[in-house]
C-alpha cells in the first residue's frame, strides 16, 4: 500500500544496488511523511501535561508525578531504545512507524480514560515506545529516496515534525487562554491528531530493503536470479540463514562502532551529543514541575506559548548556523564549551528566581541555544562519517545519553538516593551543564592551538629553508 507520485532525480537512478527504477516517486513518500510527522507531533495537551495529572481529571500530587510517573519515560526508554533500533532495521522502517502512531494513541487513551497512578505510568510507557520509535520517523525516508535528493528532503522532514510541535503548543495556549478551553478537550484535540498520523502511516510504501542488511539482501536477491533452486530451501535452512544474517547484522555494528569512534574529534562531538541530549531532556521533562511549583493555582500561564516560540526559535537558529561561516572543525568544540555555560547559566538563574516570566525567557534561551548546539554538533559528526554509519552513531549517541539520564534520574529523584525537591533537583542539572562546559572549553582551547600551532610551526620551517635563510 502507498503512493508514488511524480518527482524523480534529475540525475537518474543514483541508489545503488536497490534496482530503483528511474521514474521512481519521492514526491508522495515524503509528503506522507510530513503529514505524518505534522500530526504526530502536533499535540496541544503537551505542555500541560503535568496541569492535567495534577489537576482535577485525575488528581494525582506532584509528587507521585515527580518520583512515580516521569521517571517511567526514562528509564522503559533505556531499556526499549536499543531493540527497537534493531528491529527497526530488521522490520524496514514501516511497521515501526506504525507502532509509533499506535504508541501514541495508547497514550492519549490512557490519559483521557485511565486513573490512578499505574494507569499514568502505563501512559508513559506507551509514550516512551513512540519516542524511542522516533528513529523510524527520521530514517524512513533515506530508504525510499535516492541519495541526490537527502539534503532536501531532511529538511522536509525535520520541518515538519518542529512545525507541528510549535503549532500544537501554540494552539493549545490559544485554547486555554483565550478560548477558555478545558483541558481535558485539549487532550481530545491531541487524541485526533495521533489518530490522523496513525492512518497516515498505513499509507507509506514499504522499503525494499534494510539500512544493514541490505548487503546480504541484495546479494541473496542476485542468487535467487542466478538460481531458483534457493526458493525450495527448508524451514531449518532459512531459519540458519537468517541467523547467520542476524550474526553479521551485529558484526557489522561492532565493527562500524569500532571505526567511527576511533576519531577524537568525533568522539568528543558525540560526547556533547549525548550528555546535552541529557541534559536537555531532563530539564524539558520537569519544567513543568518547576513552573506548578512557581505558580501553583495558575494552570492558564504562558506554558504552551513559552514551549512553541522556543520551538520556533530554535528551528530558525539552526538554519543560521547553516549559513554561519565558521570553521567548526577549529573552533567548534570551544563554542560548545561556551554556549553550554551559557545553558547552565539559564537554568541557575531558573531555579533560583520567583518571577514566572524570567523562568519562561530563560528555558526559551535554554532551548534555542540547545537546538542550535545540537545542530553543529549533528553536521560535525555526520562530516566525518560515511554515510552508512549515520544511524548507528546517532542512534548510540541517544542510547547513551538515555543511560546518563536514567542514572541522573535515579541520583537526584530516588527516595534510595538523593531524594531532591524539584528546586535542588534543577540545581543539580546546572552544576551537571557546568561540568560539560568545562570540558568542552578545555578541549577546544587545547584543538584551536593544536590547529593553530602546526601552521605556524611549519610557516618558520618553510622561511628558514628558504636560499640564502642561513646566511648571516
Amino acid at each position: 500500500m502507498g503512493f508514488s507520485w511524480s518527482g524523480e532525480c534529475a540525475s537518474g537512478p543514483c541508489w545503488a544496488n536497490h534496482h530503483m527504477p528511474r521514474n521512481a516517486g519521492w514526491v508522495g513518500p515524503t509528503v506522507l511523511l510530513c503529514v505524518y510527522g505534522f500530526c504526530s507531533t502536533m499535540r496541544p495537551i503537551e505542555p500541560f501535561m503535568t496541569e492535567f495529572l495534577t489537576g482535577t481529571y485525575k488528581n494525582l500530587t506532584t509528587e507521585q508525578v515527580n518520583r512515580q510517573v516521569y521517571p517511567v519515560w526514562t528509564y522503559s526508554s533505556l531499556l526499549l531504545l536499543i531493540p527497537v533500533l534493531l528491529v527497526t532495521d530488521f522490520l524496514r522502517y514501516k511497521p515501526v512507524i506504525i507502532l509509533q502512531g499506535l504508541s501514541l494513541v495508547t497514550f492519549l487513551l490512557l490519559i483521557l480514560f485511565g486513573s490512578g497512578v499505574r494507569s499514568a505510568q502505563l501512559a508513559l510507557l506507551s509514550f516512551s515506545i513512540a519516542m524511542t520509535a522516533d528513529v523510524a520517523y527520521l530514517s524512513y525516508i533515506y530508504r525510499v529516496v535516492q541519495p541526490c535528493l537527502y539534503q532536501r528532503v531532511t529538511s522536509y522532514v525535520r520541518g515538519a515534525a518542529l512545525l507541528g510541535y510549535a503549532t500544537g503548543a501554540l494552539l493549545g495556549q490559544l485554547l486555554v487562554s483565550v478560548g477558555g478551553v478545558s483541558l481535558y478537550w485539549l487532550a481530545v484535540a491531541t487524541l485526533l491528531s495521533v489518530s490522523a498520523a496513525l492512518i497516515t502511516s498505513f499509507f507509506l510504501p514499504m522499503p525494499e530493503t534494510s539500512l544493514f542488511l541490505k548487503g546480504t539482501y541484495s546479494a541473496q536477491q542476485g542468487s535467487a536470479v542466478e538460481d531458483s533452486a534457493n526458493c525450495d530451501l527448508s524451514v531449518l535452512e532459512k531459519h540458519v540463514a537468517a541467523a547467520r544474517r542476524v550474526g553479521g547484522m551485529l558484526k557489522r555494528l561492532a565493527s562500524d562502532c569500532k571505526t567511527c569512534y576511533s576519531c577524537v574529534a568525533t568522539l568528543f562531538f558525540c560526547i556533547w551529543a549525548a550528555t546535552g541530549r541529557c541534559g536537555f531532556y531532563q530539564v524539558t521533562g520537569y519544567v513543568q514541575l518547576l513552573w506548578a511549583y512557581m505558580q501553583p493555582h495558575n494552570f492558564t500561564a504562558c506554558n504552551g506559548a513559552v514551549d512553541g516560540l522556543s520551538t520556533l526559535s530554535g528551528a530558525a537558529a539552526t538554519v543560521a548556523v547553516g549559513h554561519m561561516s565558521l570553521e567548526w572543525s577549529v573552533w567548534g568544540e570551544l563554542v560548545l564549551g561556551g554556549l553550554t555555560f551559557f545553558m547552565a547559566g539559564t537554568i541557575f538563574l531558573m531555579d533560583r528566581t520567583d518571577n514566572i516570566w524570567i523562568s519562561y525567557s530563560c528555558f526559551f534561551l535554554f532551548k534555542t541555544v540547545y537546538m542550535q548546539l545540537s545542530t553543529i554538533c549533528t553536521f560535525q559528526i555526520a562530516k566525518m562519517l560515511h554515510r552508512e554509519c549515520y544511524a548507528l552513531v546517532f542512534g548510540m549517541n541517544n542510547f547513551v545519553g538515555t543511560i546518563l539520564q536514567s542514572v541522573l534520574t535515579a541520583i537526584v529523584i530516588s527516595s534510595k538516593y538523593l531524594h531532591l525537591n524539584i528546586t535542588s533537583q534543577f540545581l543539580i542539572y546546572s552544576l551537571y551543564l557546568v561540568a560539560i562546559s568545562l570540558l568542552f572549553t578545555v578541549r577546544g582551547v587545547c584543538t584551536v592551538f593544536h590547529k593553530k600551532r602546526p601552521a605556524g610551526d611549519n610557516q618558520t620551517e618553510r622561511d628558514t629553508n628558504l636560499p640564502g635563510a642561513s646566511r648571516p
